[in-house]
């Protein structure tokens, strides 16, 4: 049994070999359907108590930079209307929509999860709160209802989900890693 579960998508967002004690750090590869085989194999296979995800983002709302907890998050590219509203997986009983720590209220920001790199303005993510978006956070989620095990994430932004994101990107991704390890130990194991 694991104590701290850590999914990441890619050893450049994150180094395993960093990991503090009491912490496995397992990648799921990019995209909903990748992270969800994933999530599932290291759940069954390690039984942790908690699961974090730390993660590269694009920035939707204006003011945000560096390392932000997220609270909520939301399945931004299930487009099946007319059977179910955007982000609603239709003929389901899953929630289009997972807070993290079985709803105890860590983080401020709202993160829209999809299976494309956005860069350009949608009002849909404007309207809906969304602060940042990833491509992997809500199957990390859903996965982890399934199992009853509680989630929190962390996502460093690393471009303004424009027409420069990959480049920014590219640029950013590692940059984030010293605010996770720090954040990991200062928010998540030291107040148990």
């Amino acid at each position: 049994m694991t104590d701290i579960l850590v999914l990441t998508a890619l050893p450049s967002e994150l180094k395993a070999a960093r990991a503090p004690a009491g912490v496995a750090v397992r990648y799921c590869g990019v995209g909903k359907v990748n992270t969800a085989i994933a999530t599932t194999v290291a759940l069954t296979e390690t039984r942790p108590r908690l699961v974090v995800n730390y993660g590269t983002c694009g920035k939707i709302a204006e003011g945000l930079r560096g390392l932000v907890e997220i609270s909520r998050v939301i399945q931004r590219d299930m487009m099946a209307m007319p059977l179910a509203p955007r982000g609603v997986t239709p003929l389901s009983d899953e929630a289009g929509d997972a807070e993290s720590g079985h709803a105890s209220g860590f983080g401020d920001a709202v993160c829209g999860t999809g299976d494309s790199f956005v860069t350009a303005t949608d009002p849909w993510l404007i309207e809906n709160g969304v602060h940042v978006v990833d491509m992997e956070l809500f199957a990390i989620a859903s996965a982890c209802a399934r199992f009853n095990v509680p989630w929190r994430a962390f996502k460093f932004i690393t471009d303004d989900a424009n027409d420069f994101a990959h480049e920014h990107w590219t640029a950013n991704v590692s940059s984030g890693e010293d605010l996770f390890w720090d954040a990991l130990a200062r928010e998540v194991m030291a107040k148990g």
